[in-house]
Parts: C-alpha cells; structure tokens; sequence
C-alpha cells in the first residue's frame, strides 16, 4: 500500500499547503468522517471528480468549497496512492436555541435575526457567524447606551455531532449622561440651547417621564434639533464642528461636547420661483408667508416648499421636485431665495383597488371616494377619501398608496388597505356605584350589515328600569347622491323608580321615518318624522307631574295618562374627525330639533346641541386635549284645551349623571328633584300663594334644560404595544354640568333636599380617569371618578363599566 501523504490541511477555516507540488490522475476519492452529510452531497460540492488531473492548488480549491458549503470545522486531504482521502470534522446541528438575561430585545426579534443568519435549530452550527452576532448585539446595545453589556454563544455539545445553543445576555445599566457642554454659542445659552434637548443631564424631580439615558440615535435627533434652531433664527451657515462622546472609566456615565459654528444672522432679500409653474404663478405666489426685511426662518422655508407640492399634487404632478436654492450677499447679511419648480409629468389615475376589507364590499369603500379614476390625480381628494374611509367607523385603520403603473410615466393606480374594525357589537353594559349596585343592559347592533354599509338592529333590552324591543334599517346611499332613508320600530316599557327617577311607569310605543341629505362634505342634514304613543300610570303627586295632568285637564287621583304625538324633527351634523374610532384630531357637532304637529296631545319642543373637539398636543398624537360640550332645552308651545300653556312633559325632561353625561355620579341624579306641596307637616317649609307647605325628596325629577361640559386629557395607555395602540385609549378627565327647569314656581327654603330648581348655577364637577378598549364583542369602557362639588340627593357613582359604546 502506497504511503499516505498529507496534501493540504485546513483548520477552522484556515489552510496550509504541502510542499508536494505532484500531479497525478485520481482514480478513487474517500470520505471519512461523514455522519449528517451524505457521501453524494459532500462528492457534488468538490470541483475534482475521479479521473481528473490534480495538483495542490486543485486541492485547494476544493477545500475551499467543501468549506463554503457550512457544513465542516475541519478538512484534510491525503494522497493514498493515487486515491483522495478526505478527512473531515462535521459541524454539529443546532438542537435547540435559548435565550438568557435578555429584557431590551424581545425573543422574536432574536430569532428573526438569527433566522436570517440560517442560525435555526437543525441546522449546521457555524461559529464564525455566532462571533459576528455577538458583535452585532452588542454594537445594538452600546447604541443604547449600555456600554458593560456583552452577548455570549455558549454551545453545548450533545450525542449524535449535535448540540445546543444558548445566549447569554449581561445587559448592565444604561450609562446616564453626566454632562452636555456647548462650545462657541454666543446667541443662545446653554441652558436654552439644553431646553430643547431630548437628552438632558438633568432632570427635575417632578419630571417622571424623563429619562437621564444616553441613546446614540436620540443624540442624533437632538442634533438635528439644535441645527433647525438656529436656522429657525436665521442662522443659515451654522455647523456642527465636532461631537465628542466620552464614557467614564466604569462606563455608567457619559460626557457630550458639541462645538458649535454659528455663522451670522441672515434675513430675507427676496422670494421668487424658477421653473416650469404649471401656468400657477398666482397661486404659487400666494403660498408665500416669507416678507423681504424678515429674519430668515428655516421651518418657514420648508412650510413652503412643503405647500406648493401639495398644490402641484392637487393639480396631478404627483411627483414634482421642489428646492429653495440661497444666494448669499455676507455684506448685507442678506439671502435671496430662489424655490426652483419641477413638476414632473402630469399623472393620471388607471384604478382605483382596496384591500383588508374582507366583509365590507368595494361598493360601500368606492362610494366615499372623491378622486375619480382616468382623471388628473388630485393628492387631496385621495386624502380626503381616506378621512372618508375612517369616519364610516368601519376600519380600524385606514392607509393608502400611489403606485406607479409599470411600463408607463404618466399613470398611477391608488392603492387604499384597510384594517377592519368591529361594526356590529353588543350592548352590554355592567355599572357599579356605591348606591346602585350592579346593572345590566344588552342589546345588538350591526354598522356594516352584510357588509353594505348599511345599518341593521334588532335590539331586545330588558334591566331593572327597562323593558324594549326595537327593529331600525338605514341605508346611508338610498340614492346615489347620498341621500340616506331609515326607519324605525320600537316598543317600550319604562320603569322611573328604578332608573333612580321619581316613580313612574311608561308603556310607549311607536315609529319614525327619517331622510339624511349631504350638504357637502363635512356637514349633513336629516328629516325625520315619527309617532309616539305614551300611556303612563302609577305617578306620585308631586309637584312637577301635578302641574303637567292639571294643565291637560287630567284630575289628581287619574292613575293612568294616554297621549299620542306625531312629531316632525331636522338636524344638522358636521363631521371633521380624523376617524371614526378613537379620534385624535378634529371637531364633530350635531343640533337637533324636534317638534310635535300642532293637533297632538302634547305640544312641545326640544333642542340640543353637541360638541366635540379634538386637539393633537405632539406630532404623532400620542397626547391629545378632547373638550365636549351639550346644550339642551325644551318647553311647550300654544295652549291645552282649558286655555293653560303647555309644558314640556315630564317624561321628556333631561337628566344628569352617568357614563355619557357626569362621571362620578350615579345615573339621572343630578338635577331638580321631585317636590311634594300640601298640607304642613314636620319638615315641611311654608311656601307662598296658594301653596301651603313643600317638602322636598332625593328622586331625581329631570328638567326642562341642560348644560355640560368635559375637558379630557388622552393620554399613551402605559404598557401597551404599538399592535394595540389604535385600539385601546386612556384619559384623565374633569366634567362638569347642570339640569335646571325654568318652569319651576314652587317656593323654596332651608329644608333639605329643597332649593330654587329653576337655577342653573347649582353646577356639579367631578374628576377621574378612564380606559376605552376596542374588543372583539364591541368597545368597553371602564371609569373611576370622583366628584368635586355635589348637592343633596346626588349619588356618588365610583366605578362604571360599559360595553357597546365609546365617549
């Protein structure tokens, strides 16, 4: 047997080449070695194959791509006469994969990582990639500051060339940043130049949201801050010299230097545009809000840049190239800016195509469109049909694309992907006060019926105070012009005393019809017009009721009142909302009147007026300021048949407290409470003219007007990830209001739960917090509250909690 001879020998990716340099014709090749690799998969990967002629640099060569193949840690090759022995050491599988100490990058972010580096269980285990990501992670956390972290691959070997993997995190502490000093600024100073940091190296106690950590990427926004600042001011040849970051010894503190070239103020010469305008130089030049002799201002340069692309895109140039080139005069100190216009070509739109709208049909999402496919692209009519989009309350989110047709340079299709959210939903509701105890409502509804943008109810409700069964249908495009046409259904059993109303019970029934007419699109007209039938029985002869049965001549001991009312109603409604849930942004307001046909039992008349205002404190609307507001007032108009004026009937009075109204008080409380007047008796207060004595009750008697208001902080929900951001809402609030009667004559006094109800100064507040949530059976709203200016008779109400709808 011939002597086996070493030709080249490979160590953990490193190579040494024989001295032999003979050639010879190879007549078999052997593997030795080979356990998980198959003798035919190691044999494809060699670029020698049997009756070749082969010399060291052959071999070499095929070294090299048995190595790149990642399946070895070791390879030699030996000549054993004219045979080639290859000797190979198998990297082990990966049997499994575990993490350790890590709390600032979660597991599934590891594992993506590592995926893409085909570090996975199964297979082959490949050291050199686990140093380059050792370095990576810990290159990730040097950039957040956490200079003593390190990253460790440990790999445990198990029987059969396998092994396990695990990773090791010591993540440390976030080195804080001790000092930050500024060189050369003369304009401002350093603490105004800090203020507008991110990164602070000192934090008032009172501050509890900021943070002394030093972040590489937050220092790179910082100085992105400090350089719009100064040319905010005018400053337009500032630089940023240097940036020196030095870490402690212990490398738990870090020392930021920056210094500063502030370069001389400069203001505005002139503005004037260059370019192809699209025959809008008028319009153009009105966006101007740059006046020659003004202190240059950076963000006010972008503004306009930023203006006239939006109104080239209006005019179909979806893609046109705005610069502001500066021409300096440093004698002056003077700069003449020149906005160079290049529109581009004019786009028209071939589709219009949706997307993540499973249950809704096209038709209902193409009907809120207002840019029109085979027209000139218009970017706020896309925009404007996504805002459309979100207001249906159909979707929880709502973005859109414009997408280049391939092939062509004057087409775009618009892409709109929609997130759907959950239309129909169960009105359920559980409250708890510290009075009221527990109760229960329920009920369904569907927005999107079908998924024709239409609005379907069966509602069943039956609870401590009310019994009803509802059927209602509207279709928002009864016409293809917008016009809407609904309808509804409805009987009703209504029992006051448990609704913590002075008693009475109300057997009601009836039906309404109404028209809804776009007037543009933010504001919305109804007409409606309906038939009531109520038949009341069981009242308590208090004054308010009293007066109602006197003046439509029913005597005090009739038990049982029967009135039928026909009525007609109009509303307004504008809507300029963000979007339909959870809004951010914007302003909704409905008013309403509602009237009875002359003819009916009672004649009366209601108003109310409902107003929502959003404003966004940041940019990304993570703090918003919401302001609410109602007005309501009703009363009787003309005579009954004894020639008495009529009054708004009590069982149509307003009332406060609760969930949507007061929160912290318990449902209808708030407001005029029921008066008995009669005879003196102990506790009762010597009233005037005819009235001989009132006494006064906690029962809440409702009045005939209404005002309320709310100021409501929203806030980010601490602990909730970016998956759930839009769907789930937290805020602190103050609300506060008043129900008053202005038909209310009866003589007042010291006496408790007795004052002049035809005040509306006897004004209620209370502040708490609240958390709304999206779920999949329809929103839930929990609130704590407290009040802080209460009356007698008011009941506290702590905790509530509601499914079904939302503030």
């Amino acid at each position: 047997m011939a002597m086996k001879k070493l030709l080249v020998a490979s160590l953990l990716l490193g190579s040494s080449v024989a001295q032999s340099a003979e050639q010879f014709v190879v007549e078999d090749i052997r593997f030795e070695g080979l356990q998980r690799v198959t003798l035919g998969a190691a044999l494809l990967t060699m670029p020698v194959r049997v009756g070749d002629d082969v010399d060291e640099r052959d071999v070499s060569e095929m070294i090299q791509a048995l190595f790149a193949s990642g399946n070895f840690e070791d390879i030699k090759v030996y000549r054993d006469g004219n045979a080639l022995l290859v000797k190979v050491l198998e990297r082990p599988t990966i049997a499994n994969i575990t993490f350790s100490g890590n709390k600032a990058i979660k597991e599934e972010q590891l594992k993506e990582n590592l995926d893409a580096s085909r570090i996975m269980v199964g297979e082959a285990l490949d050291r050199t990639t686990l140093s380059k990501i050792e370095k990576g992670l810990e290159d990730f956390y040097y950039s957040v500051g956490k200079y003593n972290a390190t990253v460790k691959a440990v790999v445990t070997p198990l029987p059969r060339n396998r092994a396990d993997l695990k990773f090791v995190f010591t993540e440390g502490v976030s080195a804080k940043i001790q000092q930050i000093n500024f060189i050369g600024n003369d304009v401002f100073t350093d603490e105004e130049l800090q203020d507008k940091f991110n990164l602070q190296a000192e934090v008032p106690w009172w501050n509890f949201l900021a943070d002394k950590k030093y972040q590489k990427q937050v220092l790179a926004g910082d100085l992105e801050i400090l350089r719009s600042q100064y040319l905010n001011s005018g400053y337009l040849k500032y630089k940023l010299d240097a940036t020196q970051v030095a870490i402690s010894p212990d490398k738990k503190g870090v020392y930021i230097t920056l210094k500063i070239d502030e370069g001389k103020q400069y203001s505005v010469k002139d503005v004037k545009f260059r370019g192809d305008l699209a025959g809008k130089v008028g319009d153009l030049d009105s966006l101007v809000t740059i006046s020659a002799g003004e202190v240059y201002n950076g963000a006010k340069v972008t503004a306009l840049e930023e203006a006239v692309k939006r109104k080239l895109g209006e005019l179909g140039y979806a893609y046109p190239q705005v610069t502001t080139i500066p021409d300096f005069d440093d004698l002056n100190q003077q700069v003449a800016l020149t906005v160079n216009v290049d529109p581009g070509k004019r786009i028209y739109v071939r589709n219009i195509t949706f997307s993540g709208n499973t249950s809704t049909k096209d038709e209902v999402l193409r009907r809120e469109m207002r840019q029109m496919e085979g027209s000139w692209l218009n970017s706020k009519s896309v925009e404007r049909g996504k805002e459309r989009l979100s207001r249906t309350g159909f979707f929880e989110n709502v973005d859109v694309q414009t997408v280049r047709v391939p092939g062509t340079d004057d087409q775009v299709d618009i892409k709109y992907n929609v997130k759907e959210a959950n239309a129909g939903n169960i009105n359920f509701g559980v409250g708890y006060g510290t009075e009221s105890g527990i109760s229960f409502q329920a009920g369904i509804q569907q927005d999107n019926f079908l998924g024709t943008g239409n609005r379907f109810g069966i509602n069943a409700m039956m609870n401590d105070y009310q019994k009803n069964i509802s059927l209602e249908y509207r279709d928002p495009y009864f016409t293809l012009d917008g016009i809407s046409l609904g309808g509804k259904i409805y009987y009703n059993e209504f029992e006051a005393s448990d609704a913590n109303i002075s008693d009475y019970t109300n057997q009601s029934y009836g039906t309404s019809l109404t028209w809804g007419f776009p007037f543009d699109e933010l504001n919305f007209f109804e007409f409606g017009l309906g038939y009531d039938h109520n038949k009341i029985s069981n009242t308590q002869e208090y004054a308010q009721i009293e007066k109602f049965k006197a003046i439509h001549g029913f005597d005090r001991g009739d038990n049982v009142i029967e009135l039928d009312d026909f009525d007609w109603s109009v509303s307004w409604t504008r809507n300029n909302l963000n979007r339909g849930y959870f809004p951010t942004a914007g302003n909704h307001q409905r008013a309403s009147f509602r009237m009875t046909i002359p003819g009916s039992d009672a004649q009366y008349f209601k108003a109310q007026y409902d107003v929502r205002q959003y404003f966004p404190l940041n940019e990304g609307h993570d703090f918003s300021l919401l302001l609410r507001g109602k007005l309501g007032y009703g009363n009787g108009y003309g005579t009954t048949d004894n020639g008495s004026d009529q009054l708004l009937p009590f069982y149509e009075n307003f009332y406060a407290g609760g969930f949507s109204t007061l929160r912290g008080f318990r449902s209808n409380t708030v407001g005029p409470k029921a008066v008995y007047v009669g005879g003196c008796e102990a506790g009762g207060i010597s009233g005037g003219g005819n009235n001989n004595c009132a006494t006064g009750t906690d029962d809440a008697a409702g009045g005939n007007a209404t005002a309320l208001a709310s100021a409501e902080l929203i806030v980010p929900t601490p602990f909730a990830s970016e998956e759930v951001r839009n769907q789930i809402r937290t805020s602190i609030f103050v609300d506060a209001g008043t129900v008053w009667d202005t038909e209310y004559d009866v003589a007042s006094g010291d006496g408790r739960y007795l004052s002049d109800y035809s005040d509306p100064s006897l004004i209620r507040a209370s502040y708490g917090a609240a958390l709304q949530w999206m779920s999949p059976m329809g929103p839930l709203v929990f609130s704590i509250a407290r009040p802080i200016k209460k009356y007698d008779g008011d009941d506290e109400e702590f905790f509530t909690f509601t499914i079904g709808r939302t503030f």
